[in-house]
């Protein structure tokens, strides 16, 4: 794999196990066109550079970089919606377009500012949309989806919101509703874009231990792809450092200030100020109680 020079990895994330992987990035790179009003048609801008990223199945990884890190487009590729790369993409042993066409292998949370909520659907009529993939578009639910339906609402904490309509929902609720229809399908993946945009301190709290219950009680494969570090740390038990390529790869203990600097240069002052990588994580915080006192 190609790594820059002073990139720290764990080799687990790097190495090719095909009886275990869930997601497999060899050597991917992604040059956008030139844009119409660019001086140079000849010039592409490059996205990403030589990305290499095998996740585990069970693995929760968490994927940082500063905007224009090439985070999006990453996404776009794994989702099976941008095509043209180089390299070679299998989520699942499967294309990603294969793969998030089967409806039950990859769940997908997008972007708050993503989602239009103005429409007057109910909290559970959004979840019920997360059958789609797995159902068809016109076929009716059986009793056992609707079962499951409000099996992950209370899973997830939204029971008491299933006859509020979305747009009059906090945001905090609003991201639990989504995350609840990604998984209704019973996906064996879940890919989350940018989810604590827009929540507050308390609701990312939240967040971090309904990341870490979910997690552990459906065993599945997860990917939060953000540029808060908080968010990261908080609730995965691996983290990726994008910019355009792999910067660092391991465990979120090993984000030294340096190996952030070098991924998010000007913005990382008030990156640092406001983190504390291991405070208030449930994840940090299982360990902590797993470790026997001297």
């Amino acid at each position: 794999m190609h790594q820059h020079a002073d990139c720290h990895h764990d080799d687990s994330l790097a190495r090719h196990d095909p009886a275990h992987d869930a997601i497999c990035l060899d050597h991917v790179s992604y040059h956008y066109p030139p844009r119409l009003f660019d001086r140079d048609q000849q010039a592409a801008q490059l996205a990403l550079d030589d990305v290499t990223l095998h996740i585990e199945r069970g693995v929760n990884l968490g994927i940082i970089g500063p905007n224009g890190a090439g985070k999006s487009t990453l996404l776009r590729i794994m989702l099976g919606l941008l095509e043209g790369y180089t390299g070679s993409v299998h989520i699942a042993g499967l294309t990603p377009r294969d793969a998030c066409r089967q409806g039950n292998i990859v769940g997908y949370v997008p972007q708050r500012a993503d989602v239009e909520w103005r429409f007057p659907l109910t909290a559970t009529q959004v979840v019920r949309m997360g059958l789609v993939g797995k159902t068809g578009l016109f076929r009716w639910y059986s009793k056992s989806d609707k079962q499951y339906v409000e099996h992950i609402m209370e899973q997830v904490g939204v029971t008491d919101l299933r006859n509020r309509t979305i747009g009059a929902l906090s945001g905090g609720q609003q991201q639990r509703l989504f995350i609840a229809r990604a998984l209704v399908a019973k996906p064996s993946i879940l890919i989350l874009d940018e989810p604590l945009v827009g929540i507050d301190e308390t609701g990312q709290r939240q967040f971090a231990e309904l990341i870490h219950a979910l997690h552990e009680s459906l065993e599945l494969t997860m990917v939060i792809v953000s540029h808060d570090i908080q968010a990261i740390a908080a609730g995965c038990n691996r983290v990726a450092c994008l910019k355009r390529r792999i910067h660092y790869h391991d465990a979120p203990e090993g984000l030294t200030p340096e190996v952030l600097a070098e991924v998010f240069e000007h913005e990382i002052a008030p990156v640092i100020r406001r983190t504390d990588l291991n405070a208030k994580s449930p994840r940090h915080q299982d360990a902590k109680q797993r470790t026997p006192e001297n």
